[in-house]
């Protein structure tokens, strides 16, 4: 396959990727600074991730961001990785040099940037439960762990998922509390914590039921919950329902792709643009 656009191609590599708002977001960012550029959603097959890149590649794509299930997976597909990126064991974002296909991860700081800026919540010395242990909530442990978190408390239905990125926190952070624990260890620990958040994909659909019982959302507590469409989750109505200070992750959304753009074009993003493009889409 040759490269068949005149203007640059980014896009998203995900399963599914229909739902995603992130083409809106880029698209208007790039008619803001007048970039020749298009962003475009990318279904992959999730037994051909590898043919999925190679095909972008052919293509001549400039960048892309890649979304679940495949941030873990994608790594062995590139020709280089970041250090930070290589530690948390996720990419979200790929950006192209000289032929080359190098990873990194945006969501890390896109997540902290939201989670202070959208729920004021400092994690230093707090204790934290996270819901999920895949891709992105790779990127969201180390970011809690590398910002000083009293103690973290990991839950996943593959108990050895949530194990492993328990260790491999350890590793790089080896004074930090963090355990991986049972469904039955979820009441008695979530009850000390500061903050809880959802990294996984209970929420999506109007059918999913809640990641978490609602009777254990307690007034010491902030949500964050990293899904982003709908707006507002079953997760987020139930904090709010108890008047406990929520955030949804279209701020993690955000945050993280005007990373990304900034990356790829070396221009400062249209913050502002970009947040309203992507509210709007959601409401």
């Amino acid at each position: 396959m040759t490269k068949s656009f005149s203007h640059k191609l980014y896009g998203l590599v995900g399963n599914p990727v229909a739902h995603s708002l992130s083409p809106n977001m880029h698209n208007a960012a790039f008619a803001k600074l007048n970039i020749d550029a298009v962003y475009l959603p990318f279904l992959a097959q999730k037994t051909k991730l590898k043919e999925a890149i190679a095909s972008l590649r052919e293509t001549g794509v400039s960048g892309f961001n890649v979304t679940i299930p495949f941030k873990s997976e994608c790594m062995r597909y590139l020709d280089k990785i970041d250090p930070l990126a290589r530690m948390i064991g996720a990419v979200n974002t790929v950006s192209v040099k000289k032929g080359s296909l190098i990873g990194s991860n945006t969501d890390y700081a896109g997540f902290l940037r939201s989670l202070r800026q959208d729920l004021r919540f400092n994690p230093k010395d707090k204790k934290i439960f996270l819901l999920g242990a895949g891709g992105a909530a790779r990127a969201v442990a180390f970011a809690l762990a590398n910002s000083g978190s009293g103690r973290i408390s990991i839950y996943d239905l593959i108990s050895a998922r949530a194990k492993s990125l328990t260790s491999a926190i350890r590793r790089n952070f080896p004074g930090l509390k963090i355990d991986a624990c049972a469904l039955k260890e979820i009441p008695g620990l979530i009850k000390d914590c500061q903050l809880l958040v959802n990294c996984t994909p209970l929420g999506m659909r109007k059918d999913d039921p809640l990641p978490i019982d609602a009777k254990l959302l307690h007034k010491g507590l902030k949500v964050y919950d990293i899904i982003y469409t709908p707006l507002k989750t079953k997760l987020i109505k139930a904090a709010e329902k108890k008047s406990i200070k929520s955030a949804g992750g279209s701020g993690m959304l955000l945050y993280q792709g005007v990373l990304a753009f900034e990356l790829w074009t070396k221009r400062l993003a249209p913050v502002a643009l970009m947040k309203k493009e992507l509210l709007d889409s959601l409401r």
